[in-house]
């Protein structure tokens, strides 16, 4: 398919064009943010043994049904240091968090509930079940699949990884991005700047996405405005995906799909039917891709999270939430749009949406606060404040 294409038709095409990486082996120290290659199973059940979750005394549930049973300490078990006895009738261990659960107990009186006399124990309280025990297996088993392949590892993910003791995983390879910029015009940033250029903004934020959603960004400079300039910008083989930038409309000095042409790049998709990123596109040649980027700065930025985010965790669909408009929206025309927005949680626990009120595809201060992207359907009739809408959610609440 090529030419213009909607936006769910567009994610569907990058997710028959995903990106193919090799994996490589890393130690759990330097495998944070990488995808795991490999789904990661548990290598020891956690926790081993019955524990307990409180420190107290271990004893039999039978001796402790009323208030006031005294029991004779026989030990003590520390975490790491099991108790090799028995809890037999009338008998308690005193007992750490974390330590196993002595045989023949199956109960733990909290210490707040006890009072140590000499070499015996008074439960104060009288329990009708058991508390306060962790029995084995009660997180993972040893076998058990923990995580699935694909996932992005998370603080918290490794935390299980090294609980099922792991230390070295087996994971993707981060993509490599080539960024390119064109423009004759464009600058980098701290450029002393003459009439008529601008600053290449770009990159800096896109290369800051790219690495948050696990690739390796590659700054591959700014092309001048012909096929031959971009060309010589584009040789390297090693790239995973190219991230062209601008040079994609049709005025004479846009070239960037044209030298991608030369080289070889076949499309899969010119344009999108979206506001702001129309001249979004989409080529591939053998395991290169190639996604087009609008050149102003808004629009980039939008077409980045809802096109280049999924190649980068290769996950195809937008994660929509629903959202009550603070604010009413007038009727959209006949091109899916995503308005940048502030999403809040209300008072009673929904979300509430409001759009920045200038949507002008160049422009950046808007995205200071937005944390949210609106969508509206092509041709969707106006909107009153209380409508439920869909936002794509682009940061934290």
């Amino acid at each position: 398919m090529s030419g213009l294409v909607s936006v769910d038709d567009a994610l569907v095409l990058l997710g028959r064009n995903r990106l193919t990486l090799q994996t490589e082996t890393v130690a759990l120290d330097a495998a944070s943010g990488r995808r795991l290659a490999a789904p990661l199973v548990a290598r020891v059940t956690q926790p081993p043994a019955a524990i307990s979750a409180m420190d107290g005394y271990a004893v039999r549930l039978a001796d402790v049904r009323a208030p006031g049973a005294v029991l004779d300490v026989i030990g003590e078990a520390p975490a790491g240091l099991p108790f090799r006895g028995e809890v037999r009738v009338g008998a308690a261990v005193r007992i750490f968090t974390g330590a196993h659960i002595p045989e023949g107990a199956d109960h733990v009186v909290i210490q707040e509930d006890a009072e140590r006399r000499d070499g015996q124990v008074v439960c104060r309280k009288s329990y009708d079940a058991s508390a306060f025990v962790r029995l084995a297996g009660i997180d993972f088993l040893e076998g058990e699949t923990l995580i699935s392949s694909g996932t992005v590892l998370t603080p918290v993910a490794l935390s299980l990884v090294a609980a099922s003791n792991h230390a070295e995983l087996h994971v993707f390879k981060r993509p490599r991005i080539g960024l390119l910029a064109n423009g004759d015009e464009l600058r980098p940033p701290g450029s002393v700047l003459a009439e008529g250029q601008v600053v290449n903004a770009n990159p800096a934020s896109l290369s800051a996405l790219v690495r948050a959603w696990g690739g390796e960004p590659v700054d591959l400079g700014i092309a001048g405005d012909s096929v031959d300039a971009i060309l010589r910008r584009i040789q390297d083989t090693a790239i995973d995906l190219f991230l062209p930038v601008g040079g994609a409309s049709v005025g004479d000095h846009d070239h960037m799909r044209a030298a991608f042409a030369i080289a070889g790049f076949e499309p899969v998709f010119e344009k999108i039917a979206v506001k702001p990123g129309k001249p979004t596109w989409l080529s591939r040649r053998n395991g290169q891709r190639v996604l087009g980027l609008p050149g102003n700065p808004a629009s980039a930025l939008v077409c980045a999270h809802l096109f280049l985010k999924p190649l980068l965790l290769d996950s195809f669909s937008l994660q929509i939430l629903p959202a009550e408009l603070a604010e009413p929206l007038p009727a959209n025309d006949a091109r899916e749009q995503f308005l940048r927005a502030v999403v809040q949680v209300s008072g009673q626990g929904r979300l509430v949406v409001k759009a920045a009120s200038d949507q002008d595809s160049s422009l950046l201060k808007p995205f200071l606060s937005a944390n949210g992207l609106i969508r509206r359907m092509p041709n969707a009739g106006a909107a009153p404040a209380g409508a439920v809408l869909p936002v794509v959610m682009i940061g934290a609440l």
